[in-house]
C-alpha cells in the first residue's frame, strides 16, 4: 500500500527522541499503520501530538490522555509489541 501525502507527513513524525518510544512506535509504523481503519489513524495522529514526556507518561501507565480512542491505541501498541 502507498502511503498518502498525509501519512507520510505522520510516519515521519512517528521518529521520537526518546528510544523508550521507539521501542513501541516503531513496529506499529512499519508494520500496522498503513492497515489501520481512519479512527485507528487518527488517534495515532493525535496520540503524536503529545510531548515525549507525556507520551513515556501514558505508556508508563503514570499518567493517561484525555482521549480514550489514545488510551487504546498505547494499550494495543504494548500488546503489538509483547505479543512478537
Amino acid at each position: 500500500m502507498t502511503p498518502t501525502d498525509a501519512q507520510r507527513r505522520i510516519i515521519y513524525q512517528a521518529r521520537r527522541g526518546l528510544k523508550e518510544l521507539d521501542f513501541y512506535i516503531d513496529p506499529y509504523v512499519k508494520l500496522h499503520y498503513l492497515n489501520a481503519d481512519a479512527d485507528e489513524q487518527k488517534a495515532f495522529e493525535t496520540l503524536l501530538g503529545y510531548e515525549d514526556p507525556d507520551l513515556l507518561l501514558f505508556f508508563l501507565e503514570q499518567e493517561r490522555p484525555a482521549e480514550e480512542a489514545v488510551w487504546a491505541l498505547i494499550q494495543k501498541l504494548k500488546a503489538l509489541k509483547y505479543a512478537s
